[in-house]
């Protein structure tokens, strides 16, 4: 079962397409994390939403607000993604332990070996107020994200 709203969101600690640790308690009491979880780079509907968020980037990443964007790529691959599509936000890397960070928010898939189309709004205390699971084929409505955060 995935994380539901009104939870503590479960802490992490994931490597960023340029190596660099990121913990998701570093933003407590700092600031929103919009926190998104995708199943490859690469591939046809997650490139279309990480480049939407991409263009709309000031709504999701700003004094008030983090993106974080997890998969369960490995370092090397999240790093030749974000350079190739001009992603300016951290991809985390679930990859090893495979899909520790996924399976603690509820959103890995056994039998396809990544995570679905999760999204956790949380805000500065660690507590999810927005969610939203799609499944793989499934692309997401940002739309949704903007209100959720508009209504911290």
């Amino acid at each position: 079962m995935a994380i539901e709203v009104g939870d503590k969101a479960p802490d992490f600690e994931l490597k960023d397409n340029h190596g660099a640790t990121v913990r998701l308690s570093d933003f407590r009491g700092e600031k929103a994390v919009v926190l998104l979880f995708y199943p490859f780079a690469f591939t046809g509907v997650c490139t279309g939403e990480l480049c939407e968020l991409r263009d709309q980037l000031p709504r999701f990443q700003n004094d008030d607000v983090q993106l974080l964007a997890v998969s369960n790529d490995s370092v090397p691959t999240l790093r030749v993604f974000g350079e190739q599509e001009g992603l300016e936000y951290p991809l985390l890397s679930d990859f090893w332990p495979h899909g520790q960070t996924s399976r603690a928010y509820g959103v890995f898939d056994e039998d396809k070996g990544c995570a679905v189309r999760g999204t956790f709004i949380i805000d500065k205390d660690g507590v999810v107020r927005w969610t939203v699971v799609n499944g793989l084929p499934d692309a997401r409505d940002l739309n949704e994200y903007i209100k959720a955060i508009d209504s911290l």
